[in-house]
């Protein structure tokens, strides 16, 4: 094994010089194509350590019986010093079993790479734009932005672990009707300050305290000047005002979770710089946009529904279920004639395209996938685009959902989450379930030691570990590779799952799933726990052996390892990985 190249990165190079071996021998045809060729531990770990689908992949192009393959595949490999049998299964899968020492090299090798292990070149410097939050200037954040939020950002620092450029970006919609209530309600707040009586906030202004100190930094500023004025003469400037604050107050909300972007981008901006323009004159040069009709409504008869003629974008043909306008009757731009635009700006600097939405954003991933396909498949080969959708968040208190927050008074602020319960525990908990799934965050359960909470046991795993280290050190006992060979199965056990967090961190990347890290760091935590409770009943089990010293380093090797493992996973998410618990 090479010293920059994890376990089942070395097998793959074993698996393709095997395959080489063969060519060579004439058993294979010369130069065929290798699809993609794994080396994965097998779903049953009775089946083995490794399993590889080589022959499987290669005997249809290669005109053979995959069986056969696989006993030929099964034969170089079986040479290799680091495998002491091979089994194959099934229709030409190959099992392997590896020596306890290939094991042990790659428990060294977490030890040598250190907060390096699991750090891929697979994305290649490919840079990929993640999209997340981008939640309307209209107020602070809510806990119904904060599931995306984490999962945009752990997604972000999982890319770049796994070899990507990322750029994280946030899209402010500062360019619609909801920021002109935002402006409308600002001037209220200010003719508040200026002593005005403005009795309850009339329906359809955003009635939150929040706006107050906007509304009195306006006052300040120009007094009288606009209390009277008629809306067209303060309209854009309270909406730019009001933005600006709504937007430093975001960045805030998002600090406390850890959470930076490297881009805001102005819906604005975009508009003003004619970018919508330029959008739709390209795709009317390329036959992708035309000017026609919608169909009337379900429902609707020619009495009752009057047709009108606008551009529409011909989403139909990268298989949307109708065509879309890209603007509305009078003339201003539709959401998705902006939202394309502003996609076809994303691409010109970035190689991949992430958007993390909402699930109520579902009905239009189809048409915007569509524009994108066309926008930049025009031009040769079109970027790849994926939009991972994200369930709101039911918040809980002792089983009762939570209904209001004393500093709102209509929803919850992320602040006072991250107040009550802390940044490590948001965010985790946030990755604990797939996405698209629903999601009960309950205040009490978040916080609860026991197993069954996963932030609690993951962070409690690490502090056993180095509550252990401190103990040993206290006695005089370091960590010591020297006596490895004296770990048996149970301890072999644990390195097996160690060794395949790199593999993880690959296909939890090409995958856009940071979830997955969250799952295996919580079975990582299990096995650990699992071996230390062994150690409660069994005294030659425990990681420090009274009168064993080169055993004991042995073992506070391994955990020290496991401890190094559960730091890394940590990082990808943004959770600090605590000492003491």
């Amino acid at each position: 094994m090479s010293e920059d190249q994890t376990l089942h990165a070395t097998f793959v190079g074993h698996i393709a010089a095997a395959l080489d071996a063969l060519e060579a021998a004439g058993t294979l045809p010369a130069g065929l194509p290798r699809p993609a060729i794994t080396a994965e531990p097998p779903r049953d770990p009775a089946h083995g350590d490794l399993a590889t689908n080589a022959a499987m992949v290669l005997a249809k192009p290669a005109g053979m019986n995959p069986r056969a393959l696989a006993e030929a595949l099964a034969g170089e490999l079986a040479k290799l010093p680091e495998v002491t049998a091979t089994e194959i299964a099934g229709p030409g899968f190959i099992n392997l079993r590896l020596s306890p020492a290939t094991w042990l090299a790659e428990l060294a090798a977490i030890a040598r790479l250190g907060r390096d292990y699991g750090r891929s070149a697979v994305g290649g410097g490919t840079t990929v734009n993640v999209e997340y939050v981008s939640a309307n200037p209209t107020g602070p954040m809510h806990m119904g932005h904060c599931r995306g939020a984490v999962v945009g950002d752990a997604l972000a620092t999982l890319l770049e672990y796994a070899g990507h450029k990322v750029i994280r970006e946030y899209y402010v919609n500062d360019a619609g009707a909801q920021v002109q209530v935002l402006a409308r309600s600002v001037h209220l707040r200010y003719r508040e300050a200026l002593g005005q009586a403005i009795d309850a906030i009339p329906e359809g202004l955003y009635p939150g305290d929040y706006l107050v100190p906007v509304g009195q930094a306006l006052a300040a500023e120009f007094g009288e000047r606009y209390a009277a004025a008629p809306e067209s003469e303060w309209l854009d400037l309270f909406r730019t005002r009001a933005v600006a604050v709504m937007m430093a107050m975001i960045r805030e909300d998002l600090a406390l979770l850890g959470i930076h972007h490297d881009l805001f981008s102005s819906e604005a901006e975009l508009q003003a710089a004619g970018k919508p323009e330029e959008a739709e004159a390209w795709l009317r040069a390329h036959d992708l946009v035309y000017d026609g009709q919608l169909e009337a409504p379900k429902g609707k008869t020619l009495e009752d529904w009057e047709a009108v003629e606008l551009p529409l974008f011909r989403s139909t043909r990268f298989g949307d279920d109708q065509d879309r306008p890209i603007r509305k009757s009078d003339g201003s731009w539709t959401y998705f004639g902006a939202d394309l635009a502003y996609h076809f700006q994303k691409a010109a600097s970035a190689d991949a395209l992430v958007d993390i939405w909402g699930a109520d954003h579902a009905g239009t991933v189809k048409r915007i996938k569509a524009a994108v396909a066309a926008l930049t498949g025009a031009k040769g080969k079109a970027t790849p685009f994926e939009v991972k959708l994200v369930q709101m968040v039911q918040l809980m208190r002792n089983g009762e959902p939570v209904k209001m927050s004393k500093r709102s008074g209509t929803f919850v602020t992320l602040a006072d989450v991250v107040g009550e319960v802390g940044k490590d525990v948001v965010r985790f908990t946030m990755l604990t379930r797939k996405p698209e799934a629903q999601m009960d965050f309950d205040f009490a359960k978040v916080v609860e030691a026991s197993k069954d909470n996963p932030v609690f046991y993951v962070q409690y795993a690490h502090a056993r570990v180095c509550s252990t280290l401190r103990k040993a050190a206290a006695e005089g006992l370091v960590p010591d590779p020297a006596g490895l060979d004296r770990l048996g199965e149970e301890e072999l056990a644990l390195v097996r799952l160690a060794a395949q967090f790199p593999r993880l961190v690959e296909a939890a990347a090409a995958a856009r799933e940071p979830h997955r890290v969250a799952f295996y760091l919580y079975d990582l935590a299990g096995a650990f726990h699992a071996y230390w409770n062994v150690g409660n009943d069994r005294p030659e089990k425990r990681f420090i052996v009274a009168d064993d010293p080169i055993l004991t380093g042995a073992r506070l090797f391994l955990a020290a390892q496991i401890g190094q493992l559960v730091r890394n996973g940590l990082a990808i998410l943004g959770v600090d990985a605590v000492e003491e618990m």
